[in-house]
């Protein structure tokens, strides 16, 4: 095989993986933000019972992610590891409290202490979902390197466009927790979802569209990118389809449709940001080619990809399926 498309598939499998980790976990973390803004005890139960049984498998793209991009692309890691030692230090911690909240908050002796695990998670879930936008500001904006090594001062992901990234997923994290929640519960707390996720569903939009004119002003090729009218045009249109179908959705009897929606423009800004960033995978000027690793490494990984990705998607399907339908809050009236 040609090495350049033996690249692009070991790109496509990184960018894959890391997709599907935002779509799933992000959910996740986003019905844990929300418990932190809820008061009802039993509202809080039904919540964490929607995400308790598919939460730890939803982490394993996270998994591929990370040790896909070491073994395919070792000097990308190798630059981006030092860049941000602090905020993936932050972020496993953060994952770390998550986990043992979801875990452990059923055997809390009271309210009280069941209130403060639901806090932990809040703020775990909180702390993840904005350092993992930072971290993918900071990649947007650029990450100075010399020599295959990392030659800033380590505070690059303090820079204000990766600060407002760190905002933008976090409530975009949110806004999915409040389409899967009008999914999987019924009654009151399916209403208020309802209005969270129209809500959030307009800002969230447009504080996309204020991301991708910010980053339109980092870099020239940028600028070139998002202003080609084959790129902003098809994907107009497709988010124009999305907002109709999440609107739509709530007046039908598909509750998942708002979720699926949400989904769609997840993905759509991923692809775009995958677009103005080729073939670059650490701006502004380390491409795909030069960061890869060897073909012989990089035909090993693909095939460990071939086999762990289906299986991946296998178990999340079937861990959706077996724990699927509506879940009651108990005493709601």
């Amino acid at each position: 095989m040609d090495t350049d498309w033996l690249t692009l598939l070991c790109a496509a499998a990184l960018a894959f993986s890391v997709m599907n980790y935002v779509l799933l976990d992000g959910t996740d973390l986003g019905v844990g933000m929300l418990m932190g803004l809820t008061r009802c005890s039993q509202q809080r139960r039904a919540m964490a019972v929607t995400i308790l049984p598919i939460w730890d498998a939803n982490e394993t793209w996270l998994v591929l992610g990370g040790g896909g991009l070491l073994a395919l692309f070792p000097l990308a890691y190798a630059i981006l590891l030092p860049a941000l030692y602090v905020p993936f230090i932050v972020m496993f911690l953060a994952l770390i409290g998550r986990a043992m909240a979801l875990e452990f908050r059923d055997y809390a002796a009271n309210e009280q202490r069941k209130r403060i695990v639901d806090s932990v998670l809040a703020l775990a879930s909180l702390l993840t979902g904005f350092v993992q936008g930072m971290v993918l500001g900071t990649l947007v904006q650029g990450v100075a390197h010399q020599g295959g090594q990392y030659s800033g001062d380590g505070r690059d992901w303090l820079h204000p466009f990766p600060v407002f990234c760190g905002l933008v997923l976090v409530l975009g994290y949110v806004w999915l927790g409040a389409c899967w929640l009008y999914w999987r519960t019924m009654d009151v707390l399916q209403q208020r979802s309802a209005r969270q996720a129209r809500v959030l569903a307009l800002i969230v939009v447009a504080l996309l569209l204020v991301l991708i004119a910010w980053t339109a002003t980092l870099q020239p090729q940028y600028l070139r990118r998002l202003t080609d009218v084959r790129l902003w045009l098809p994907a107009g249109l497709l988010v124009s389809a999305s907002g109709v179908i999440f609107i739509r959705g709530f007046r039908s009897r598909f509750d998942f449709l708002p979720l699926f929606a949400a989904l769609g423009i997840f993905v759509l800004a991923f692809a775009v940001m995958l677009v103005a960033l080729y073939p670059f995978i650490i701006p502004p000027d380390l491409t795909l080619s030069e960061a890869a690793s060897s073909p012989n490494s990089q035909v090993f990984m693909l095939v460990g990809f071939a086999v762990l990705i289906p299986i991946t998607l296998v178990y999340n399907t079937f861990g959706f399926r077996v724990f699927s339908g509506k879940v009651r809050v108990a005493n709601d009236g």
